[in-house]
């Protein structure tokens, strides 16, 4: 028996955007129609916006170790809001709706064999109490009844955030971050994240999913940063 799920069936939740009654979910069915969907064609390796979603000139020059990404919304308002207020400020209650554009965004395609959400370092998960990813990641995967792995991946390295680098920059930062200790052989998995932006961290996670024998890697994400003019 599910008592969560019973207790918001009979207690209806506020929408965490605008404040109405929102049923069983965390955002009312207004404002989920109005978020930034990513609808546009777009790149099939790293979901930047293309012609007739062609794979981009970039992926072309320097494929990117996963496989396929699949981008929920645009980074863009009220997202860089919502998010940061999860990550910073502990707002929790954000991670199930995130979840839930995720998990709504994906359901329509091949299912992976197992969720895993991008790690963080201990030294991080001690300074905020949790991993966003994997609070993200819970969501997905009870909505997609798909096993959620947190255990195969961690991350050795605290680097510095990626914020403000470039992108060399970027993947000199994250080289040699994380390590796979589980059995991933064979497996076809999704990477859990909330933002992509040039996809080095989640690339150097597949690579190291790659280098542990996993047969396909594919990234999962709520929202991507676009460069000014590009549509959501």
């Amino acid at each position: 028996m599910n008592i969560g799920l019973i207790f918001r069936q009979l207690v209806p939740s506020t929408c965490l955007l605008c404040g109405v009654t929102a049923g069983t979910g965390p955002l009312c069915n207004a404002c989920l129609a109005d978020l930034p969907w990513h609808r546009q064609p777009q790149c099939p390796r790293c979901a930047i916006p293309t012609p007739d979603g062609q794979v981009c000139g970039a992926c072309l020059k320097h494929p990117p170790a996963f496989d396929r990404s699949h981008v929920a919304l645009a980074y863009a308002f009220p997202l860089d809001r919502l998010i940061p207020r999860l990550k910073y400020s502990g707002r929790l209650a954000i991670a199930p709706a995130l979840g839930e554009c995720l998990a709504a965004s994906v359901a329509s395609g091949p299912r992976p064999d197992c969720l895993i959400p991008m790690p963080l370092h201990a030294k991080r998960i001690r300074e905020r109490g949790f991993n966003h990813a994997t609070e993200i990641a819970r969501e997905v995967a009870k909505r997609l009844d798909l096993p959620l792995d947190t255990d195969s991946c961690q991350r050795i390295r605290d680097t510095p955030p990626q914020t403000g680098l470039k992108h060399d920059a970027r993947r000199h930062n994250v080289r040699g971050a994380f390590v796979c200790t589980g059995d991933v052989r064979g497996r076809r998995i999704a990477l859990i994240d909330d933002v992509m932006t040039t996809g080095t961290s989640l690339d150097e996670l597949a690579k190291t999913l790659k280098q542990a024998g996993a047969l396909e890697v594919e990234t999962w994400v709520v929202a991507r940063t676009l460069a000014p003019g590009e549509a959501a």
